[in-house]
């Protein structure tokens, strides 16, 4: 077979769930009133589709989306882009707003679609009464589970983001100041412990591809867990969940869901596999948000938009796509271990791969190395997947499933809350890393801590990982003053470790948003 014939089999691999996700990939029905559509089952199926459909946007925004800024926050990488471009993206990597004091609404796109996709949960949800379900509690309770699983996941991402924002649990109009921390993570934790008790126990594998399941509700919550007593330093969730009932989510998962690891690291990822890439739906993906190449410029918007922005900037060589030129910290690719395989899987490094690369002068920030585990793809004859599957554009069209949360994080999550398997859990991971190069090492918070730098560098766990050990830890190991490329002239590059901690590693609220609330919102610190 011919390798453009099995790259062609690895996107139809990669789009398998697109052919038989429909609910993710139609545009939710908005020619209806409460009164004349909330009313059978089908009703609140299409309610649904359209809650899958605002995480999807929210989570597949251009530029500055929730997976790019998690990445580029952290010491994974630096914020790169074109030596022409502006400075916003500098701004957030440097967590300073005088880097491009222009950009005083660097996020609003996300926070917008943020609450969209808020909105069409809180609608669903508080709408179940109104629903005729036809004796079929069941159901009524997957609907629930599943738009409260979403709207959790989406308020997640935004507390960690912002902090204090406004909390709505049902439609409103009204100009509500921001809520506490506290407050929105109490929803949250409602919410999944609602979705974990009354999805279906059954294996992953037995759930339509791409819906969420009792396992990715019980995953989530051991990640809001650990990140909020890490963060705020408290000894439970909101005295929702203390250690033990965390653990026993995550046990819970090892034990039932059927999810398992996928025998070789690379195989995660199709630019690091090509010949061996074990789908989007493989064993070991607990959660993900989905995307298809069929974004367009006239309101189809299920594509990967920000995938774009870790591709080599301006420059494709097989199997690698171009694209905007976030460049990764070489620091992250010396921290593995020649014996592990997951820096080969993870990372495209330009000179050990003979890449002939000959941007620099249109590159910002160059180090001479990028993702893999994200990136555009090129076939042989140089043409973009996405076009040659009839993709309008490269730069919408990505395809690329997000992964929230993988088995190996479970594991790696329950060894961290004291599991008596924590040893055999935390030997599973890294002897797939290393294969017969493979050693052990005894399970430690430190070693579990190094653990998960590694397994999931570059995909947007890193910062979180290092806030929850506290600001002045995470800004510690931030920080930096070194020399990078900027069109291939040397040029300092600083991280401040005053500024993440004037910021609390927090993000700029949009400006605009506070001029629409009338001064309601209160910027953070930093800012």
């Amino acid at each position: 077979m011919k390798k453009l014939n099995i790259y062609f089999l690895i996107a139809s691999v990669l789009l398998t769930t697109a052919c038989s996700k429909d609910f993710l990939d139609a545009e939710p029905v908005t020619e209806v009133t409460d009164a004349n559509f909330y009313n059978t089952p089908e009703d609140a199926y299409s309610a649904l589709v359209g809650c899958y459909d605002g995480m999807q946007v929210a989570t597949g925004i251009s530029g500055l989306s929730y997976p790019v800024a998690s990445m580029i926050l952290s010491d994974d990488f630096f914020g790169g882009t074109g030596n022409a471009d502006g400075y916003g993206i500098q701004a957030v990597d440097e967590f300073d707003i005088n880097r491009s004091p222009s950009d005083q609404n660097l996020y609003e796109n996300l926070w917008s679609a943020y609450y969209k996709g808020i909105y069409r949960c809180n609608i669903l949800i508080n709408k179940m009464d109104q629903i005729n379900w036809e004796g079929n509690e069941e159901l009524r309770s997957t609907y629930e589970s599943e738009a409260r699983t979403i709207r959790a996941y989406l308020y997640f991402q935004m507390v960690k983001l912002w902090g204090n924002i406004p909390l709505l649990t049902e439609a409103s109009t009204e100009n509500i100041p921001q809520a506490s921390p506290e407050e929105v993570y109490k929803v949250i934790a409602e919410d999944l412990s609602f979705a974990a008790e009354n999805l279906e126990s059954v294996g992953y594998s037995q759930v339509e591809a791409g819906r969420i399941t009792k396992w990715a509700a019980k995953s989530l919550l051991g990640r809001v867990y650990l990140y909020y007593t890490g963060y705020y330093g408290a000894s439970d969730l909101v005295g929702m969940v203390d250690k033990s009932q965390a653990l026993a989510h995550l046990e819970d998962v090892i034990a039932n869901s059927g999810h398992a690891l996928v025998p070789e690291f690379a195989n995660l990822w199709p630019a690091a596999s090509i010949d061996d890439f074990a789908g989007e739906n493989n064993e070991e993906i607990v959660f993900s948000v989905k995307y298809t190449f069929t974004s367009d410029y006239n309101g189809n918007t299920d594509g990967n938009h920000w995938l774009v922005m870790l591709g080599i900037r301006e420059f494709s060589h097989y199997p690698y796509g171009s694209g905007w030129g976030i460049t990764v910290n070489p620091k992250i690719y010396d921290a593995f271990d020649d014996g592990d395989t997951r820096r080969e899987a993870s990372i495209i490094a330009i000179d050990e791969e003979e890449i002939p690369f000959d941007k620099i002068e249109n590159q910002r920030e160059y180090t001479g190395y990028y993702t893999k585990k994200y990136t555009p793809m090129i076939n042989e004859e140089g043409n973009s997947l996405v076009t040659e599957l009839g993709g309008v554009d490269f730069q919408i069209g990505q395809f690329q499933d997000f992964y929230a949360i993988r088995y190996s994080d479970v594991l790696l999550m329950a060894a961290e809350l004291g599991s008596p398997s924590a040893q055999t859990y935390f030997d599973e991971v890294r002897q797939r890393a290393y294969g017969d190069s493979y050693s052990q090492r005894t399970v430690n918070l430190e070693n579990i801590q190094e653990e998960r730098r590694l397994e999931f560098a570059l995909e947007g766990i890193r910062y979180w990982d290092l806030l929850r050990r506290g600001v002045s830890a995470a800004a510690s190991e931030i920080a930096t003053s070194t020399t990078l490329l900027n069109g291939g002239v040397e040029t300092t590059k600083t991280i401040s470790e005053s500024n993440i901690t004037t910021t609390g590693g927090l993000q700029q609220i949009p400006s605009n948003q506070i001029t629409l609330s009338n001064g309601v919102l209160v910027q953070n610190p930093g800012w």
